[in-house]
C-alpha cells in the first residue's frame, strides 16, 4: 500500500467527497419535499387520487437510476423544445442532471415510505383528532404528519444512506464526485487499490456521521417511545 501516493491526492478526493454530499443533500431534502405530497395523495381511499401517484412511484421504483440518468443526461437532449428552453443551461450540466434524477428516484421511495408510515398510525389517534373538532386538513397537519414523520424516520435515513451510495452512479455521465475524481486520479497514478480504498474511507467516514446524526435526531423526537419500544 503506497501510503504517500494517498496522502497526495487526499485534497482532491476531499474535493469529490463535498461534491458527493451537495448533490445527495440536494437530492434528498428535494425529493423529501416532492414525497410529502405524494405520499399523502398515495395513501388516500380514492382510486382517481391516489392512480397518478401509484404510475410515478411504480415506475421509478422499478427502474434502475443509471437507466434513469441516462435518460435525463442524454435522452432530453435529443429534443429540440428543450434545447430550446430556459431549462437547457441547467440539464445540459451534469451536475443539475444527476440532481433532478436523484431526485425525483428517491422521492419515489421516500413517497412509500409516508404512505407505510401514514397507514401505520393508529386509528385511534385520528379518532380522537376528529372528535376534537379538527378538520381533516388541521388533523393531517398536526397529527398525522408529525407522527408518520416520527415512524418513518429510520427508514427515511436508510434511505439517505443508499442515497450517498448511489451518488456514485454520477460518474458515468462526467461529474467529478468521489468516484468519479478517483477515477481520475487512477488513470494518471494507475494505482486502483489505494485511490479506491482511500475512496472507500470517505464513504464509510460520510455514513458513520450521517448514521449518527439521524440517531441523534430519533432521540430527540423520541422515535422508540412514540413506537412503543
Amino acid at each position: 500500500m503506497n501510503w504517500d501516493v494517498i496522502i497526495k491526492w487526499l485534497p482532491k478526493l476531499a474535493q469529490g467527497a463535498t461534491l458527493t454530499l451537495e448533490l445527495v443533500a440536494i437530492a434528498v431534502i428535494a425529493g423529501l419535499l416532492l414525497a410529502i405530497p405524494l405520499g399523502i395523495a398515495r395513501s388516500s381511499r380514492l382510486w382517481y387520487v391516489r392512480a397518478l401517484p401509484y404510475a410515478y412511484i411504480f415506475f421509478f421504483r422499478g427502474t434502475p437510476l443509471l437507466v434513469q440518468l441516462f435518460l435525463v443526461y442524454y435522452g432530453l437532449a435529443q429534443f429540440d423544445a428543450v434545447r430550446s428552453s430556459a431549462l437547457w443551461p441547467y440539464l445540459r450540466d451534469p451536475f443539475w442532471c444527476a440532481t433532478v434524477t436523484m431526485t425525483l428516484h428517491t422521492a419515489a421511495y421516500i413517497a412509500e415510505i409516508l404512505r407505510g408510515a401514514i397507514q401505520a398510525i393508529p386509528k385511534g389517534e385520528i379518532e380522537a383528532a376528529r372528535a376534537l373538532g379538527m378538520s381533516r386538513p388541521k388533523a393531517l397537519f398536526y397529527i398525522m404528519l408529525p407522527r408518520a414523520a416520527r415512524i418513518g424516520l429510520p427508514a427515511y435515513s436508510n434511505e439517505v444512506i443508499l442515497m450517498l451510495k448511489a451518488s456514485a452512479l454520477a460518474s458515468t455521465v462526467t461529474l467529478l464526485e468521489l468516484t468519479g475524481m478517483a477515477r481520475t486520479i487512477i488513470a494518471r497514478t494507475y494505482l486502483p487499490v489505494e485511490i479506491f480504498f482511500a475512496a472507500g474511507m470517505f464513504y464509510l467516514l460520510m455514513s458513520f456521521f450521517l448514521v449518527q446524526g439521524f440517531k441523534q435526531l430519533e432521540r430527540w423526537l423520541r422515535v422508540d417511545a412514540c413506537q412503543g419500544r
